[in-house]
């Protein structure tokens, strides 16, 4: 698929998503759906529910030994320096974020203001971070701020999707590229052998290569549910592996400068434990993966004090979660107040 706009729309078929609602409304029975799907629907919830339940043991286990004062100690041993640079690594993150909807923008041929973009972008990722159920927290914010522009509830939800394809592509190539030259140290952290994470390695990155090869030979679309999208072609695809490394990388490092002295691992390694943790964290469908990254973190880096990494990981919620989570709130508050008195 080229992005030149010589053939139709990416979201074609999501204009039919109405009409096709409405025909089920009319009278189509959901059991006319197909059975396969309504029998094992269950079996990913069931997932997530077990692997949130065990997660939640191991961290029990492993803070059972951490007092309120071990923790408030690890916490005051940050300094300025740290938080300075942390909360650099927040702003290049999101920076990067605000990637993933320009470029869908880009495949949706959808002309918006950058400014309009980045406010809809962090808003809608900051709330959904920190308050879970993403589909209808961002994408709700992202209609209330694109709407005004122009975008209906189909585009937006393209645009949700192949926001989406960009951070997994960041996801897989760092993953990929992390296991392959960490693979040894990696082996002792996670008790696996250099072969192993090896052969995942090169696996994540074949992935990512097969993908781009897939849609490089002509244009693709997916389907769901009776919405057809039509999938960005390479130089898209391209370009969203690259936001995707980079917000991949800066978030990572946001908690790699708040770990304590003595970390041993390097940054790279550390990525690999961090993608880990996130994508457990995804799986596990609770908001920003609470219990879920912060147990992985800890097994990962057990060599390191439980009471210093966990403050750690607490301190990488408030800057990473509340505080975007905080300034959001504001530049949405301040965004109503404008258009109110704008409409006055």
């Amino acid at each position: 698929m080229n992005v030149q706009g010589q053939h139709r729309p990416a979201i074609e078929g999501a204009e039919a998503i109405d009409a096709d609602a409405a025909a089920r409304g009319a009278g189509v029975p959901e059991a006319a759906r197909p059975r396969g799907r309504r029998r094992y629907a269950w079996i990913g919830t069931v997932a997530s529910v077990v692997l949130f339940v065990v997660s939640l043991g191991v961290l029990w286990h492993l803070a059972q030994d951490i007092t309120w004062a071990d923790l408030h100690a690890a916490m005051a041993e940050k300094t300025g320096t740290q938080f300075a640079i942390a909360f650099g690594f927040v702003f290049v993150s999101y920076l990067f974020l605000t990637g993933y909807d320009a470029l869908a923008l880009r495949q949706l041929r959808v002309s918006v203001p950058y400014g309009i973009t980045a406010l809809a972008s962090f808003t809608s990722y900051a709330v959904s971070f920190t308050l879970g159920f993403a589909l209808f927290t961002a994408g709700t914010i992202r209609y209330w701020i694109y709407a005004r522009h122009g975008l209906n509830a189909a585009k937006i939800a393209a645009l949700t999707v192949i926001a989406g394809f960009t951070f997994w592509l960041g996801m897989g190539v760092v993953l990929g590229l992390s296991l392959v030259i960490e693979a040894g140290q990696l082996a002792g952290l996670a008790f696996t052998s250099i072969r192993i994470n090896q052969g995942v390695g090169l696996a994540a990155l074949a992935a990512v290569l097969g993908y781009l090869a897939w849609v490089s030979a002509k244009r693709r679309s997916v389907t769901v549910r009776h919405w057809r999208l039509e999938l960005p072609g390479a130089s898209v695809s391209i370009g969203q592996m690259i936001v995707g490394i980079g917000d991949v990388c800066a978030a990572a490092a946001v908690l790699y400068v708040l770990l304590p002295d003595g970390l041993t691992i390097g940054f790279t390694t550390f990525l690999a434990i961090y993608v880990l943790a996130a994508m457990l964290g995804i799986a596990s469908n609770v908001p920003g993966g609470a219990g879920v990254f912060e147990s992985t973190i800890l097994v990962a880096l057990s060599s390191l004090p439980r009471d210093q990494v966990l403050g750690s990981l607490l301190l990488f919620r408030v800057c990473y979660y509340l505080v975007p989570f905080g300034v959001a709130l504001l530049m949405l508050g301040a965004f109503e107040a404008k258009r109110r008195l704008g409409g006055r």
